[in-house]
């Protein structure tokens, strides 16, 4: 009898990279979809409600709404700094916030619905390689041409208004700080990567926390962003929004 000869270290590889194809595989099916882009002006004729009416503790730290983020400017479509998602993914997000506020933390929205003319722009951004205004502090160990691998997406779960963005802020000592895990928001890099093995022990647990909080809600994280979360299953699916955050 013949003994299997393994190649330890691609079982390796493999192992690792299971999980995120298993995340990946719901996105390439929902890509297959026809994603229509809805005619609704409002929030209220989307059925899409601002979080703060539900959870006025949640910390909002919309970076898309300034300049502090990764293309350096205010991004086309976010006209003020608000959190909007559809009624059951906001009611989803206001437990988590209540469960997390019972252990003396504070959720850090950094981004929840975005309009399509914004997702957009930033591929529009992406495109113009003379635009490196923000490269030092959001995507240093990559090229700008690449960060359609993965990382900024020609189609948008937020424009579905069922994906958000988020940290966590400590509050149990003293002033809110935020917890430290590993990377800052929209840092373009495998740091980033939810599981990635060479941050801190510190740093594991904090992520840890966010995940297990939403998870627990019915929140999904993606591999490859520590902060990025969509509502399982999506009420909208195939609908995208476009009217500006306002």
């Amino acid at each position: 009898m013949t003994t299997p000869i393994w190649n330890s270290n691609a079982v390796t590889i493999a192992a690792r990279a299971l999980p995120l194809l298993l995340a990946l595989m719901p996105l390439a099916a929902l890509a297959q979809q026809t994603v229509q882009v809805s005619p609704a002006a409002t929030p209220a004729q989307a059925g899409i409600v601002d979080v703060t009416t539900l959870a006025p503790d949640i910390a909002l730290d919309i970076r898309y709404a300034g300049t502090d983020n990764f293309t350096g400017r205010v991004v086309p479509g976010y006209e003020a700094p608000r959190c909007y998602l559809l009624q059951p993914v906001a009611q989803a997000l206001a437990r988590v916030q209540r469960g997390l506020r019972a252990q003396g933390y504070r959720l850090q929205v950094f981004d929840c619905y975005r309009p399509v003319h914004s997702v957009t722009s930033f591929v529009a951004w992406v495109h113009d390689a003379k635009d490196q205004v923000a490269k030092q502090r959001y995507y240093p160990n990559i090229d700008k041409s690449r960060l359609l691998d993965g990382y900024i997406a020609e189609t948008s779960g937020h424009s579905r208004a069922a994906t958000v963005d988020l940290g966590v802020l400590d509050c149990r000592k003293g002033p809110c700080v935020a917890l430290d895990m590993g990377t800052g928001f929209d840092r373009f890099d495998v740091l980033a990567h939810t599981a990635n093995p060479d941050i801190s022990a510190a740093q594991k647990q904090n992520r840890q926390l966010l995940l297990e909080a939403m998870q627990a809600q019915g929140f999904a994280n993606y591999p490859m962003e520590w902060w990025h979360y969509t509502f399982k299953p999506e009420p909208t699916p195939t609908t995208a929004y476009d009217f500006p955050v306002r």
